[in-house]
């Protein structure tokens, strides 16, 4: 909020207005001391001093701070050593906005270049000892705190840039997530209900068994709410609130018996209370995709779920008696594949696939 204050436009005026008065208050008294002889000479060197500081600090065109503030560092030397301290504003202005507006290498430049000659031209004056030494220390005490400054700048924002990076890595990562959450959830039902509706499209068309047509509009409609319901548990899972791993394995089970009329059986083993849920998620997902592809690709095949844990791992192991091959069937081929492999991968895991004579077989190892 400061920093909008600043940016207002009568806000920026008032402040170029004060500092233009503060620059101009060592030429103006260096000129008075001086009598008129050196207001011939102090005032122009002073007004075009304040010229070259003034775009420095308003400017917006950093290709050219670098040549300005070297000028305004001449001016500033100058006016030293006309009049004894008319020109020490701009040596400060010099090392204030050197770190800000020039290249490492030129404001570290500028700034030796800014302590050494204002602490000889004093020397060439005469100045007393304790002075030049007070004078000296000041600038250098003002130049290291101002890189101090310019590094936390720099620091805070390289953290805002490396913010950014993940916070836009994280709106990916959630995208991807949200694909498999939509494909594992819809396509799961979905391409079961379809199936079932269009065989009974088909049947009433030829006029052929109503009854075997019924049975598919039910079991779509059965599909339907079992997509509802899984619906509902990714919600809840959202929510922290989900079902026992073997329960929903279970339950995807009965699902698969009741829509294929083939056995399905489970097996659970080990002590799986320790999963963490994105692990859980994985196993789940897993099972749910592999019994799709089984209906869509190998109907009319039987298929079993071991769930067991092996050492720190936890493997489901999902085959099918096997059926004619589909676009799916071979290792590494379609969306669901992927989808299960990249959520393996996502938590450490990994996800093996085999197709052979006896069917095909799943293994999913996700840490337990």
């Amino acid at each position: 909020m400061g920093v909008t204050f600043l940016r207002r436009p009568l806000v920026r005026r008032l402040l170029t207005v004060v500092l233009a008065g503060y620059l101009l208050s060592g030429p103006v008294a260096g000129a008075v001391e001086t009598g008129w002889p050196g207001l011939l000479g102090v005032i122009p060197l002073g007004a075009a001093t304040v010229g070259c500081c003034l775009w420095v600090v308003l400017g917006r065109e950093p290709r050219r701070d670098a040549p300005l503030l070297a000028a305004t560092l001449a001016g500033g030397l100058a006016l030293h050593g006309i009049v004894p301290y008319s020109g020490m504003g701009f040596l400060y202005i010099v090392i204030f906005v050197a770190p800000f507006k020039t290249r490492l290498w030129q404001a570290v430049s500028l700034v030796t270049a800014d302590v050494v000659a204002a602490a000889a031209v004093s020397f060439l004056l005469g100045l007393r000892v304790g002075e030049v030494l007070g004078n000296t220390f000041g600038l250098t005490y003002v130049a290291i705190f101002t890189f101090l400054m310019g590094h936390v700048k720099t620091t805070r924002e390289h953290a805002t840039a490396l913010a950014e990076a993940r916070a836009g890595e994280a709106v990916l990562a959630e995208r991807a997530r949200l694909a498999r959450e939509i494909h594992d959830i819809l396509a799961h039902s979905q391409s079961a209900q379809i199936v079932h509706l269009e065989g009974a499209r088909l049947l009433l068309e030829r006029g052929e068994d109503t009854a075997a047509a019924l049975d598919r509009v039910n079991r779509a409609v059965r599909l339907a709410r079992a997509g509802l319901e899984e619906t509902r548990r990714a919600l809840d899972a959202l929510r922290g609130e989900e079902l026992p791993l073997a329960e929903r394995l279970e339950r995807l089970a009965v699902e698969f018996r009741s829509v294929t009329g083939s056995p399905c059986a489970v097996s659970v083993a080990g002590n799986l209370d320790g999963m963490e849920a994105g692990a859980r998620l994985a196993v789940a997902r897993t099972a749910q995709e592999a019994l799709t592809n089984v209906r869509k690709h190998a109907p009319g095949a039987a298929a079993s779920m071991a769930l067991r844990r092996v050492g720190r791992w936890c493997e489901l192991e999902i085959r099918d008696t096997g059926g004619p091959p589909g676009p799916t069937a071979s290792p590494g081929g379609g969306y669901g594949l992927v989808g299960m492999r990249e959520r393996a991968e996502l938590i450490g895991g990994s996800l093996a696939v085999r197709s052979g004579e006896e069917g095909f077989e799943v293994l999913l190892r996700v840490p337990a």
